[in-house]
């Protein structure tokens, strides 16, 4: 509006011109038109303001402020095709600058119309009332009943579909075939579930993110009691076991990081890397290794022998293709270590990301393995994939007819950490010596009893906060819960939360003592629901039956709890300190359990943690520091 304003009032002498009225009457029209909208936003953003998230009585004329915007849609819209007209009109004769100057008006109007509508699409929920009429009256009713027993098909069939039609949307630019649409209804009814049963928007749950980072940063600031820091004492034993497995890893883990191929290359050399791949890449495929997939220019092949440091001789198929189910692998000879190493890529495509979301439970059933239980659907069958490839043919048999010697050892990062878990877990019986490293893998992963079988031959590294090490559906489930108490329990303006959070995120300080209703109460009362988390909760879900319980472990659940794979050396930040271009962290690991992945940590590294980037620089810094210290004590 102030863009417009001062254009018209520069040009204002200049519409004396065949047409020109037209055009000074449209620029008229629409500061008029656009100064309303502003009014009804600003009203808008007030009333909003108003009140807490539990507490919506300031903001009930709300509807009526968004109804009176809705109306401004039509004559906005009409303006904007009337000037779409007039602009382009050949009996307008006026200088070009004034011309040029009303198009950019028009074009700016479109821009603004046509991003509200995308913006309306994506987050209108078709759903509204029936969700909440359903949920919480009809639920009272006798189900039974044939009208009550329709109405339920009706509304979970109707909240898949809108769920199915945001991933068709945003997966618009994919190839769509029948396993595309399983997974694509498989993950609508995943997420149905979960978001059915709360009346919470994204403002809500950024709100709820950042109370929930300041309270865990209180609650970690506070001194921990000294039977706590004893238990976390290592024996000097498992200190050697840990010393040899972090050397491995850190080998290792440039396999895992090489499977992604050029975009990590390019990513961690940014300014060398294309000059080096163009000038080693542009050469013959080698014919000696056998290559599947698209690589064009042969960039990510050159990528894999530049982060291994490898020879094209030494390996023995390398596959590029990405479907859903079916995530790109390579099999090479490391001569150094004497092992076959099957590295599995990690999430990299919307193909991979679909396979992660994939995550019902399915029965893993093994011959002469006692230990079956529940996996991660999606994750079992890109692994049964890579199975079949390196059985059926013959892959493996290739790999152990140059090096019979050698042991075979499995590696991946993130998704091709959770693979190459249930892929050491099927070839176990056929190889013995079987060994895998699985790196930042997804929480839920394996059943308790598989979890335990594989502690014999798994090492799964985690850094720091890593969010995907605890991302489960009963953690997600316990993270909705903690969002709902914190959120309703909160007496501040939503506003004056966000606010105060960004600028905790960005500057830090000290965390922030929000008041809440919770002040005051005594220790019985805790437990039981406040009147404002029942309002934000639809209905009894098993996250509301979650509020009742301040141990989420202890609450019903309508998720298995799936774990973490085999023994887990967890390695966090120590020290760091910052210089002007750079910072420098010291580590320090341990070996934990899947129980201290419970519960899933807010804060600004939980995505950085679980980069293979930093997960490589934590491996080799570690790795540094045990070598220069053997050193000094050979000395």
């Amino acid at each position: 509006w102030i863009g417009i304003l001062a254009l018209y009032t520069v040009h204002k002498g200049q519409f004396n011109c065949p047409g020109g009225g037209l055009l000074h009457s449209y620029l008229l029209v629409l500061l008029i038109l656009l100064a309303s909208i502003i009014c009804a936003l600003s009203a808008l953003v007030y009333v909003s303001m108003q009140g807490t998230i539990s507490n919506p009585g300031p903001r009930k004329s709300l509807p009526k402020l968004l109804y009176t915007r809705l109306l401004l849609y039509l004559p906005e819209f009409i303006w904007a095709v009337v000037g779409a007209v007039w602009v382009s009109d050949s009996s307008v004769h006026c200088e070009k600058t004034v011309i040029n100057v009303i198009m950019g008006t028009v074009i700016a109007s479109w821009v603004i119309i046509i991003f509200t509508v995308i913006g309306v699409v994506i987050v209108f929920d078709p759903l509204g009332g029936k969700k909440t009429f359903y949920l919480t009256d009809s639920v009272n009713r006798n189900l039974e009943s044939s009208q009550s027993g329709q109405l339920l098909y009706n509304v979970k069939n109707t909240a898949t579909r809108v769920w199915e039609k945001r991933i068709r949307l945003l997966c618009c630019c994919i190839v769509q075939d029948d396993d595309h649409r399983v997974a694509f209804t498989s993950i609508a009814e995943l997420f149905r579930t979960y978001f059915s049963d709360t009346d919470l928007v994204p403002s809500d749950i950024a709100a709820g993110l950042t109370l929930l980072h300041q309270e865990q940063d209180k609650m970690e600031s506070c001194p921990k009691e000294p039977e706590e820091v004893l238990c976390h004492s290592p024996s000097s034993l498992l200190t050697d076991d840990l010393d040899i497995e972090l050397e491995n890893a850190a080998h290792y883990m440039l396999f895992a990081a090489a499977a992604y191929g050029w975009p990590y290359y390019i990513y961690t050399n940014p300014f060398t890397a294309l000059c080096k791949l163009n000038g080693d890449c542009c050469g013959n495929r080698p014919t000696d290794s056998d290559i599947t997939g698209s690589d064009r220019h042969n960039f990510h092949f050159g990528s894999i022998l530049k982060i291994t440091g490898l020879q094209y001789r030494d390996f023995i198929h390398i596959s590029f293709h990405n479907k859903i189910y079916e995530i790109p692998f390579f099999v090479a000879l490391d001569h150094k270590k004497e092992a076959i190493v099957v590295a599995v890529r990690g999430t990299l495509s919307f193909e991979d990301i679909l396979t992660d979301l994939s995550a019902d439970c399915e029965d893993l059933t093994l011959e002469d393995v006692l230990e079956n239980g529940f996996v991660h659907k999606g994750i079992t069958q890109a692994a049964n994939y890579i199975y079949q490839k390196l059985i059926n043919d013959g892959i493996l048999n290739q790999a152990f007819t140059i090096a019979p010697e050698y042991k075979l050892v499995i590696v991946g990062h993130s998704l091709g950490g959770g693979t190459a878990s249930i892929l050491a877990i099927m070839l176990r019986n056929s190889f013995r010596t079987l060994r895998c490293y699985a790196f930042s893998p997804p929480g839920g992963l394996l059943s308790k009893s598989l979890a335990d079988y594989t502690k014999h031959f798994i090492v799964s590294v985690i850094v720091g906060k890593d969010l995907v090490a605890r991302l489960s559906m009963p953690n997600m489930e316990d993270l909705k819960r903690r969002i709902v108490r914190i959120v309703a329990n909160c007496s501040r303006p939503k506003y004056q939360i966000l606010l105060r959070g960004c600028w905790y995120e960005v500057f830090g300080g000290d965390p922030d003592n929000f008041p809440t209703e919770l002040d005051g109460r005594n220790q019985d009362a805790l437990t039981q629901p406040l009147l404002a988390e029942e309002s934000l909760m639809v209905h009894r879900s098993p996250s509301y039956n979650a509020l009742e319980d301040e141990s989420h472990l202890n609450s019903p659940s309508q998720y298995p709890h799936l774990y973490l794979p085999g023994k887990i050396i967890h390695i966090v930040e120590e020290s760091s300190s910052r210089r002007l271009c750079s910072s420098d962290i010291k580590y320090m690991a341990r070996w934990s359990n899947e129980t201290a992945f419970s519960s899933i940590l807010i804060s600004p590294k939980m995505i950085t943690d679980h980069m293979p980037d930093v997960v490589l620089k934590a491996l080799n810094s570690l790795s540094q520091e045990h070598g220069s210290c053997s050193s000094c004590q050979t000395r």
